[in-house]
């Protein structure tokens, strides 16, 4: 029995970041069935192919594809069904793709999605650091001061950070999260479900020593939990606040302000607050 074609439109595909095995039933059934595959390097998508069976006509498309490319794969569209794979992983995250598929729906032509492999999810679920808000922000600068604008533009952002890296920028990457990001939380998420797969945690100065002395391979993500809270302050600390805010509030004011600022109790603050207005 023929297995039946696909309805014509774009198919985004992702792919496995390295174990093989990680591709779903669904992908493969829609690479199986498609009229062509659209991918960053036919070499690459290839062995994939080889490793299910499947033979397809394949168009490359990267990130220095030209507008005529796109615009041959989007008149394709209307009569075949076009995969779009990446390398490795979920097509468009740091990959290219995303003018493809703006441009497939500004002309009507329908768009399918199947999930799968991310190495950005793969390494959140590793790390042991916190997952309920993060920023992904792709790979960053290879320029010192580029990079170091980029971490400190971030640094209040209130999440786990999540970037790509590579092996021979990685040191370099840490010491300028040393820089910006003091005090967080670590992580190097390397050669995600391979043989070598590793995952470490710690401070930078802990994993730039690690990684100086043992200079990494493979693609990497690195991940920066959120900023370390401040301890809340005490004593003197609080007297002197109290006292900044009394200048220009009355106590009950100057309690409220300083209990939403630093998480204090307000009651407590205006019982200090009243002391100090005393004392004059």
């Amino acid at each position: 029995m023929e297995t039946p074609s696909l309805a014509p439109g774009l198919y985004i595909v992702a792919t496995p970041i390295g174990n093989l095995g990680d591709i779903t039933a669904r992908a493969a059934d829609v690479l199986a069935r498609c009229d062509l595959v659209a991918c960053e390097d036919t070499r690459v998508t290839g062995k994939l192919l080889n490793h299910l069976q499947i033979r397809k006509v394949m168009r490359r498309y990267d990130d220095h594809a030209s507008a005529e490319v796109r615009e041959r794969l989007l008149g394709e569209m209307a009569e075949k069904s076009v995969v779009l794979v990446s390398d490795a992983g979920t097509p468009l995250i740091s990959d290219p793709g995303y003018r493809l598929v703006r441009e497939a729906r500004e002309r009507g032509i329908a768009v399918t999605s199947l999930p799968g492999p991310s190495a950005m999810v793969v390494a959140l679920t590793l790390a042991g650091l916190p997952t309920d808000r993060f920023l992904f922000g792709g790979f960053l600068p290879s320029k010192d001061k580029a990079r170091g604008d980029v971490l400190g533009a971030l640094a209040a952002v209130p999440a786990t950070l999540v970037f790509y890296e590579t092996g021979p920028r990685l040191v370099a990457s840490l010491e300028a999260m040393a820089q910006h990001l003091p005090g967080r939380d670590l992580a190097v998420a390397r050669e995600l479900t391979k043989l070598h797969e590793e995952c470490r945690t710690g401070s930078a100065a802990e994993l730039i020593a690690h990684y100086t002395a043992h200079p990494p391979k493979g693609e990497i993500v690195l991940l920066a939990g959120p900023a370390p809270e401040a301890a809340a302050p005490q004593g003197e600390d609080v007297d002197a606040l109290l006292r900044a805010a009394l200048a220009q509030a009355s106590p009950s004011q100057a309690a409220g302000m300083v209990a939403k600022a630093h998480g204090l109790d307000r009651k407590t603050l205006y019982a200090r607050a009243m002391e100090l207005k005393a004392q004059g």
